[in-house]
């Protein structure tokens, strides 16, 4: 929680005895707020996310006006997701949520400001894990799918949100519609609805077309925890061999298990937070997150202080 003008403003949790609790993006570990909160700070993609996803379908009527002195601002994170800019007695503080600053091709790029303080997010607080280049990495996936339509099925395991629709914008590139589950496919119709043109099949939509899809090599998304099981069904089913991938961060930390594993990240790694960190200017920094203090640590490597809010 933190008090900037007047307000005690709690991010990304819930926590008692604030006025303002603000949710950064839609993943399920931002959302602790949403379900209980009278006084929600949130982006409208944001809003209509957590109702498609989560089912919690009066978050907007909880949402409040825009407090003076308070903004928000691009994260490049996922659709909707935002950082928090609080501007008060002539100091601006801005926390990012889970941020990157490489642009993916299913959200907007990241807005940076010039700041006096920011909280930074922690999700990834090594020093020795340097994301490859986007492209590059978009570009290995693609030509691996494309290795793989003469030789059987392809499974991506992916978060629903996010990632998902990302895999389907890079998929279509190379002129494939994948296969996708009920739950992916509620979530990409936000996204359509916000202007992100995205072409796949759903069995609960398109079943025709899916079953016709299906009677050859096709390329599927679902959820990480559904890859491993459709997989085998699928082999099952249909006599074919079935490859599975992933596209995370976390292939540079993990074996993930999986045929393939690409660095497709919607986080910063360590560069990109000192890039961050040196382009806002600011002169304190506060680490936010499960590894607060373990990025602190990284940071006072490459000359930053650094203090850690433990939650």
């Amino acid at each position: 929680m933190i008090n900037i003008g007047g307000y005690n403003i709690s991010l990304d949790r819930r926590e008692q005895g604030t006025d303002i609790d603000f949710i950064s993006h839609a993943h399920t570990d931002h959302i602790r707020a949403a379900r209980s909160s009278k006084s929600l700070l949130t982006s409208d993609q944001t809003s209509m996310l957590i109702g498609a996803a989560y089912h919690i379908d009066d978050v907007e009527r909880r949402r409040i006006p825009m407090p003076a002195g308070i903004r928000l601002i691009n994260s490049g994170h996922m659709l909707g997701s935002k950082q928090l800019v609080v501007e008060s007695d002539g100091e601006k503080l801005i926390y990012t949520g889970d941020f990157q600053l490489q642009k993916s091709k299913a959200s907007p790029k990241i807005d940076i400001e010039q700041a006096d303080t920011v909280i930074i997010d922690s999700t990834y607080p090594y020093t020795e894990v340097r994301f490859d280049e986007r492209e590059r990495s978009e570009d290995e996936l693609k030509r691996w799918v494309g290795g793989r339509v003469n030789e059987g099925i392809t499974i991506f395991g992916s978060y629903v949100m996010g990632k998902a629709q990302e895999l389907i914008k890079i998929l279509n590139e190379i002129g494939i519609a994948p296969v996708v589950s009920r739950d992916i496919s509620n979530v990409s119709k936000v996204y359509e609805k916000s202007g992100l043109r995205l072409d796949y099949l759903s069995m609960y939509d398109d079943v025709n077309e899916c079953e016709e899809a299906m009677r050859s090599n096709f390329v599927g998304i679902t959820d990480n925890r559904s890859m491993k099981s459709i997989s085998r069904k699928l082999s099952y089913i249909h006599g074919r061999r079935v490859f599975t991938a992933v596209a995370t961060g976390f292939s540079k930390i993990f074996d993930m298990n999986t045929d393939a594993q690409f660095c497709i990240s919607d986080h910063a790694d360590i560069m990109q937070s000192l890039e961050y960190i040196s382009r806002t200017g600011a002169r304190r920094v506060c680490t936010y997150g499960q590894n607060a203090e373990r990025f602190a640590a990284s940071l006072q490597v490459h000359g930053i202080s650094a203090t850690p809010i433990v939650i």
